[in-house]
Formats: structure tokens, sequence, C-alpha cells
């Protein structure tokens, strides 16, 4: 039988007055959605209407903001990982953010900074990858471009430059 570390760690309960402190203490070390609020709080067995009365408090005590966390993770992901537009909206969208957020969230990219961080990553891969031929270049650089998010009428006319 093979057992790890974690499956002989008890499961830990909180109570309510400690849920609220140290899920205060987990928003308050970086950003987060209100799913992955939900989950951590049902992780500790806090569920119904306590559940909804903490994220409530969470609220309005300025600890969960979900247009923060969307404007913060679109930023984050563009400049650190490069991620385009669609790669974003639908991480965000898989997190249940709402569309307004969403939104909101794409505003944080500069379109000048986008075109560039495009055309530079279309060039890296043109350096650091060998093709067959033309056709299979653009195939490559197109698909590596769609993978990392990025909208096909922008990485077509980057290539066809």
């Amino acid at each position: 039988m093979v057992t790890d570390e974690y499956s002989d760690k008890k499961k830990q309960y909180w109570s309510q007055e400690e849920a609220l402190i140290n899920i205060q203490k987990y928003c308050a070390f970086q950003e987060r959605c209100h799913k992955e609020v939900r989950y951590k709080l049902i992780e500790h067995g806090i569920f119904g209407d306590l559940l909804e009365e903490i994220i409530s408090d969470l609220i309005s005590n300025n600890f969960l903001d979900e247009e923060r966390f969307a404007r913060s993770y679109a930023r984050g992901k563009f400049r650190m990982k490069q991620w385009g537009r669609n790669k974003i909206k639908q991480e965000l969208k898989i997190r249940d953010v709402s569309p307004y957020s969403v939104k909101a969230a794409m505003t944080e990219i500069d379109a000048d900074d986008y075109i560039n961080v495009l055309a530079k990553l279309i060039a890296k891969k043109e350096r650091t990858t060998t093709f067959k031929n033309q056709f299979d270049k653009k195939k490559k650089l197109c698909d590596y471009a769609l993978s990392k998010g990025y909208e096909y009428e922008l990485i077509a006319e980057i290539i066809g430059k």
C-alpha cells in the first residue's frame, strides 16, 4: 500500500472565529477569487449560511473584490507569462469571474504593449525553432501564438510581415 505524507494528515476544521481570521490572512496574502475562498472554507468545514456570512464580511471589509482580482490576474499573466487576451479570459471564466470583471480586466492590457509582446514572442520562437519550409514555419509560429492565447488576426498580421 502506497501512502504519502498528506493522506495521514487529519482534516482541520475551523471554528467561526478561526475561519474569519484565517481566511482574512489568506485573502490579504494575495488577491483571491470568490471560488478559491469558497473552496478553502468548505475544505475546513465551513458550510451554508456561515460560509455566505463570512464571504459577505470579506467583501464588505474589502478583503475580497472580484474586479480587483480580475485586473490583477490579467496584468500579472500578461506581464509575467505573456499570455494573450483569449487565454486570460478563459482562465477568468474557469474561476467564475463575472463578465463585467473580465471586461474590466481586459482594459489593464495596453494595446501597443500587447502587439509588441506578441511580435517579440513570435520572433523569439522563430529564432529557436527549425522549420522544414515556409508553410511549416507559419503553422508552427501561428500554433504557438494561439496556444499563448493571442487572436488569430493579430498573429496573421505579424507573421505576414
